[in-house]
């Protein structure tokens, strides 16, 4: 066994030990108990997108709250690439304003923002911060049915502090927008704050 795979099974031995902790405490509900099947299976090595070797070496390391990122180089073919490793969370459930019931997306929500954020200021890992802040208040409820209208004023509440024109191009989506006057209701409630 080599010293990476050793420190790649110690690193992610310690976030499960962590989720384990932060779990007695109450702070992931129970449904996310099978975590530490996911991080085992985290384990296996991985194969290289250039040369489709499965000899692997982890070059970097960071972690956060939710997702571990790493910097990996082929042993093969010396081509360097990133993965990410993320927790597996319980099913959660978006009700759409209609009644109708679908799974919860990140991408779907990422996209959302991108398109708000289109030619503007704003860095993929501050939208990726965003998208992670709103999981972890959606997850810590621990229901597994969220309406529409939470995510979405969620969202609109974090473009309102990250971007103001975003916000606008959100909310005029979001709100359905069909005239000058909605947009200048929205803008003078932005200007009174």
């Amino acid at each position: 066994m080599r010293d990476e795979d050793v420190q790649d099974r110690r690193k992610l031995d310690e976030i499960a030990r962590r989720f384990a902790a932060r779990l007695a405490c109450g702070l992931y509900s129970e449904a996310a108990l099978y975590i530490g099947a996911v991080f085992r299976e985290a384990r296996l090595s991985l194969i290289c997108p250039s040369c489709r070797k499965s000899e692997t070496r982890v070059v970097d390391s960071r972690d956060d709250e939710s997702v571990v990122r790493r910097r990996r180089e082929c042993l093969a073919c010396k081509q360097r690439f990133t993965t990410y490793e993320r927790m597996e969370a319980p099913r959660l459930y978006v009700v759409k304003k209609d009644g109708r019931r679908e799974q919860y997306s990140r991408e779907k929500i990422l996209a959302g923002l991108r398109h708000a954020c289109e030619k503007r200021p704003v860095s993929d890992s501050q939208m990726e911060e965003v998208v992670a802040s709103i999981e972890r208040e959606l997850f810590s409820r621990g229901e597994n049915e969220v309406p529409t209208t939470m995510v979405g004023e969620k969202l609109m509440e974090a473009l309102k502090r990250l971007d103001k024109v975003a916000y606008i191009r959100f909310a005029s989506v979001y709100r359905s927008f069909d005239d000058i006057g909605h947009f200048e209701a929205e803008l003078a409630k932005l200007g009174t704050q």
